[in-house]
């Protein structure tokens, strides 16, 4: 009798068992199964108390906690669904109704959110395995390749997104940035072509475009370039001052100055590099301009925030005079034709010459001159070439090599140059063995004490 009711009990717990897991088998799939359709109809909050319940039964539901992350996601919770997601990693048995490239697609997404790139990037390879054809994936491998300064890698990912997908932009694009970093320039310039070949709004390949004809001098095409990339918010004010800088290049400094002044305008930040940049180029404009005043505004402003930007504080001691010195200012800020009567007293009086002929050239004026002196009547007297320059910057050699030039031209024996600022080394270099002579700001500014400005203005 015992014996029976032994068997009895085990035959009954076997057979609760086996019940229990038919019904798991049955009713837990088929339950799953209404949850997903629930969610493609948008119905979050059975979806959350369905997958809730199968939890509390089963933790290690992989297609529970994918459903919830997903669920988060749609409710903008990111950081839930993560750790959901976390979760259904650990698991990683894909045998119910979650799509392991659908759910790779997706945590590696939440991994870039967070910029955890190299957790996104093991995500990109694993898909990869799955999709060794799909473009996108090596694309995306390829960012975060780059993102961990692994270029040449990023560059063999690229590549291979291209190969099997050549009229995919972006990876035309962020090559053709790995060939421009690495000076390959005419590689760098063909995948910028294709990019937008592809995709005419890819600004980045239109940015870049137009710093490598910039840099071609191709100024022209540059400025379209930039116009087209300024479309893109996060690249307008940079393109404001390559445009600016096209300008300046073209010598028009006007326009560079309009350029420049928006970029600026556009900057909400005063210590950003591309505003000090801006504030900068706009100053060498003010500069060439002979605005003065405002040159020393920016140059101000930049120091304030950076006193080692550049040659600033060199500019601000350059043009300290203009405060204190009168007569500098006006020898600098005056128009063509005054100009040409402060020249021509600076000839006559401190430098002790007789004008024969007065015209202007580029950034001054030109002086044709003989001695005054008197002395020696029979004697002959030897013509002089001046140049009174008004150049900020140091001269170079050119200036003197072309002075040289023009004196054997008009047979003239003696050169001088007259400038506003000073000449480098290989300037003087040049001149100690040939007939120049080189005047500096110093000198220049004990000329213009020597003259009367008032007979200037009244005369």
């Amino acid at each position: 009798m015992p014996i029976i009711i032994i068997l009895i009990v085990f035959l009954g717990i076997t057979l609760g068992i086996i019940t229990f897991f038919l019904v798991k088998s049955i009713i837990t799939p088929k339950q799953m199964e209404t949850l997903f359709q629930q969610l493609n109809s948008g119905k979050l909050s059975a979806v959350t108390r369905g997958v809730k319940q199968v939890l509390a039964k089963n933790p290690r539901s992989l297609d529970a906690h994918f459903l919830l992350g997903k669920v988060y996601i749609q409710q903008n919770k990111p950081e839930l669904a993560l750790m959901e997601f976390k979760t259904v990693n650990q698991i990683g048995v894909f045998e119910g109704h979650t799509k392991e490239e659908e759910f790779r697609s997706m945590i590696a997404g939440l991994y870039e959110r967070f910029n955890q790139s190299e957790e996104a990037l093991k995500e990109y390879l694993l898909l990869i395995k799955l999709q060794p054809n799909n473009a996108q994936y090596y694309l995306k491998a390829g960012i975060h390749f780059e993102t961990r300064n692994k270029s040449n890698k990023a560059a063999l990912y690229y590549r291979k997104a291209i190969e099997l997908n050549p009229r995919l932009s972006e990876p035309h694009q962020r090559l053709g940035f790995i060939l421009y970093r690495g000076k390959k320039h005419l590689e760098a310039k063909k995948e910028f072509e294709t990019a937008i070949k592809y995709d005419a709004n890819n600004y980045q390949a239109l940015f870049y475009l137009g710093k490598l004809q910039k840099e071609n001098h191709d100024y022209v095409a540059a400025l379209l370039s930039f116009e087209k990339a300024q479309r893109d918010q996060d690249l307008k004010i940079r393109c404001l001052i390559e445009r600016g800088s096209c300008y300046m290049n073209m010598n028009n400094f006007e326009r560079a100055s309009t350029e420049l002044e928006r970029a600026i305008k556009l900057s909400t930040d005063g210590g950003a590099k591309e505003t000090l940049y801006a504030r900068y180029f706009l100053s060498l404009c003010y500069e060439r301009e002979r605005r003065f005043d405002e040159a020393i505004e920016q140059w101000e402003l930049i120091y304030k925030r950076k006193p080692s930007f550049r040659d600033v504080t060199e500019k601000l001691s350059q043009y300290q005079e203009l405060r204190t010195d009168d007569h500098m200012k006006d020898y600098l800020t005056a128009g063509p034709q005054e100009f040409q009567e402060i020249c021509k007293a600076l000839t006559a009086g401190p430098m002790g010459l007789t004008i024969r002929d007065v015209s202007d050239i580029r950034n001054g004026c030109q002086i044709i001159a003989v001695d005054s002196d008197t002395r020696w009547r029979n004697a002959r007297k030897m013509p002089k070439l001046l140049w009174f320059l008004r150049i900020p910057e140091s001269i170079g050699e050119s200036l003197p090599r072309a002075i040289h030039e023009e004196m054997r031209k008009l047979n003239v024996a003696r050169g001088v140059i007259i400038n506003s600022s000073t000449f480098s080394r290989k300037a003087y270099e040049y001149s100690e063995s040939r007939p120049l002579d080189l005047v500096t700001k110093d000198t220049l500014q004990d000329y213009l004490n020597q003259i009367d400005f008032s007979a200037l203005e009244h005369g």
